[in-house]
């Protein structure tokens, strides 16, 4: 080592400068280290007779190209680099260098490999575990796109083989592996399947996670489907059969695609040896079906609707559509008949009581029914909407434009209600009372006390309520304070072009969470509350009929409201006995 440096001092200086250099060498002054440049490991690496003798007993060539170091994505870098445990050329006698470290630079690539099967045989002590200079080389490492590079996708499948030759021939005799050899890049490679650096065993992975997160990623491409004429619906039909439910719903026995069409070689099944061949249907079956003979394996995973020559599928399919004409015959024909007797019954409840106390005038009601119609239909498009896969998309068309058309309307009448209802408390007389007995009061919150304790304590009185009680005060000032909520945040939603010329964008998807948020709280209350006071209420059960005639019996509203001194009541309603 100092030979070289000295040699190297002499030349540059001159001969007392030097001198006085060797001096102090040999007088065992600390000399600085120079940084190592490329070329001080190439003056050796550069060599083709450069080897050296492994533990193992093999012959290892230490060889490095210049140029092709170069020309490698590395190319830039000094190789201390990544042998970062060699600090001078030539190296002191006996030294072993280690081995390069990639992750100064690909911390996150390493992190992600330890995780992978690699990864962890490598952790676990394995000799033959492959590491990253296996799979993408060490001195001329290429771009990914590049051809020459072992990870191209057309090398990549023999880097894999170097250590999972079986692997190798079994893919390249599968459809997956002609293909590739036909050049078609849409067929899988290794990476495809099992991942790139996070490089995960299939064996022990749930049916589900093969069927959807593996296979499904090309079997369920209509772009691949059509492209290749493949059956379209071969992921679909799998979800749908018992094997893929029984994967759906976490089984981790449940047979996945793998399980019967193999792993590495899959073959089509016109193939003798594929494994889902006529002739080898009965021993691809028994594998998880013990005692399983030709009958069992005739049987369909795959079944879909469309039409086909064999019996099974012409009488199946005849069978499904007598079913569904059955069943919408039966249970419709069901549905009208309990409909129609809830019609009479209602009708006959209505006769036998004393309907007198006008509940809701005819104004009333017909606000109450277009806030009832228009509040459904927003329930409902705002959903479909929200959730397009839903049953409730389903109810008012698959198409966005429709749905969002058919929310907007439904929309505006509720505003329009909102409004004349304001007029109508404003500027009539009725509406003026009606405003005035849904203003809170005190005793509100004195009755929702002596309520709890009714509800609460067997001997408690109940509760004296006038025209209305605290519950029913606050279910409207409910109502109205939704209005106003869904209302701003609906046309701040409708019109976010405009509303983003004074308010950040933020804002709008503010006012999008509270509208949805303010939707599900507006019907759950509905559901939960009002439902149960106007239908399951054991006292007006079936339904509390006010809201359509707006009326309600004398004997009900004195019990329920006895402090409303002065109801109104019709007095031209005959009495049940001049009736008779």
């Amino acid at each position: 080592m100092y030979q070289a440096v000295i040699a190297s001092v002499l030349n540059k200086c001159g001969k007392h400068q030097a001198l006085f250099l060797v001096l102090l060498v040999l007088t065992g002054f600390p000399m600085p280290v120079q940084a190592l440049d490329n070329s001080d490991c190439f003056t050796c690496h550069d060599d083709k007779t450069l080897v050296k003798t492994n533990s193992g007993g093999e012959v290892v060539s230490l060889n490095v190209n210049p140029a092709a170091y170069q020309a490698s994505v590395h190319g830039s870098n000094q190789c201390d680099a990544c042998h970062s445990d060699i600090k001078e050329a030539p190296h002191p006698d006996q030294f072993k260098a280690g081995p390069a470290s990639c992750s100064p630079c690909h911390d996150k690539d390493i992190a992600t490999y330890k995780a992978s099967i690699h990864g962890l045989l490598t952790h676990s002590g394995s000799p033959n575990a492959a590491g990253c200079a296996d799979c993408h080389g060490t001195h001329a490492i290429a771009p990914m796109q590049s051809p020459g590079s072992p990870l191209n996708y057309s090398n990549l499948e023999k880097t894999c083989g170097k250590c999972h030759a079986r692997v190798l021939q079994d893919v390249q005799e599968s459809v997956h592996g002609k293909a590739m050899a036909l050049g078609l890049r849409d067929a899988p490679i290794c990476t495809d399947c099992h991942a790139d650096h996070q490089i995960e065993t299939l064996k022990t992975a749930s049916p589900m996670k093969i069927a959807e997160k593996v296979c499904s990623r090309c079997h369920a491409s209509e772009r691949i489907n059509t492209r290749y004429s493949l059956s379209a619906n071969r992921s679909s039909t799998f979800f749908d059969s018992y094997h893929g439910l029984a994967a759906r719903l976490g089984s981790t026995r449940a047979a996945n695609c793998a399980s019967c069409h193999g792993y590495h070689k899959i073959l089509p099944s016109s193939d003798p040896e594929s494994m889902v061949n006529e002739a080898n249907m009965v021993r691809t079956c028994r594998k998880c079906h013990p005692g399983a003979n030709e009958n069992f394996s005739l049987g369909k995973i795959h079944v879909d609707n469309t039409p086909a020559p064999d019996i099974g599928n012409v009488v199946n399919r005849w069978v499904r559509w007598v079913y569904l004409a059955l069943i919408a015959g039966v249970i419709g024909g069901m549905m009208v008949h309990n409909l129609l007797t809830f019609r009479r019954k209602l009708i006959i409840i209505a006769r036998k009581k004393d309907r007198s106390v006008i509940r809701m005038n005819l104004a009333q009601r017909i606000q109450h029914w277009l806030l009832l119609i228009s509040f459904i239909s927003l329930a409902i498009t705002g959903f479909a909407l929200k959730y397009p896969d839903g049953w409730m998309a389903f109810l008012v068309g698959s198409n966005e434009v429709v749905r969002r058309t058919e929310h907007r309307v439904a929309a505006v009448v509720m505003l329009v209600v909102a409004l004349v209802h304001m007029a109508y408390l404003l500027f009539t007389r009725e509406g003026r009372k009606l405003l005035y007995d849904l203003l809170p009061a005190k005793t509100d919150f004195t009755d929702l006390l002596v309520n709890l304790k009714y509800l609460l304590l067997p001997k408690a009185p109940k509760p004296q309520y006038p025209r209305f009680s605290y519950g029913e005060k606050a279910e409207y000032w409910a109502v109205v304070w939704g209005t106003v909520i869904m209302g701003i945040t609906g046309v701040m939603i409708w019109f976010k072009m405009d509303m983003t010329q004074w308010l950040p964008r933020w804002v709008i998807e503010v006012a999008t969470t509270i509208h949805f948020y303010e939707a599900i709280l507006a019907v759950l209350a509905i559901i939960v509350w009002h439902f149960y006071h106007v239908i399951f209420d054991p006292d007006i059960y079936p339904n509390n009929t006010a809201w359509l005639d707006g009326r309600v019996s004398e004997e009900w509203y004195r019990e329920e409201h006895p402090l409303d001194r002065e109801p109104l009541i019709d007095k031209t309603e005959k009495p049940d006995a001049k009736k008779k």
